[in-house]
């Protein structure tokens, strides 16, 4: 297999994990679909029980963060024109990621243990 085949293949098989891709999946998702992926629902309750269990805020964090940044998405970037960006749909994703971070800092500088 020379050099040009290799980058092919490496093309081909990490196509679906573009951000396109992952944004429409995030945006088509419902809890119904989360429920029936058993992959999905599997690892994310492998790394609840894990932060749990260590008692990782870190993890817990980041699981909150990955799991509110997924319903944004699914809830303020469904425009009814398509992938227009409007005013309507941008303030609410620019607010709602603001209300993110600013609990993601609370959480990991501001409170302490």
């Amino acid at each position: 297999m020379d050099k040009q085949e290799m980058l092919d293949k490496t093309r081909e098989t990490l196509s679906p994990f573009e951000t396109e891709h992952i944004v429409n999946f995030l945006k088509n998702m419902t809890m119904k679909s989360v429920m029936e992926n058993p992959w999905l629902l599997g690892f994310l309750i492998i790394i609840f029980f894990f932060a749990v269990i260590k008692r990782s805020k870190a993890v817990l964090v980041s699981l909150f963060a990955f799991i509110s940044i997924m319903f944004l998405i699914r809830y303020t970037l469904m425009g009814e024109a398509g992938n227009e960006l409007t005013v309507q749909s941008t303030l609410p994703f620019a607010f709602g990621a603001l209300a993110i971070g600013a609990t993601l800092i609370y959480f990991l500088f501001i409170k302490s243990e």
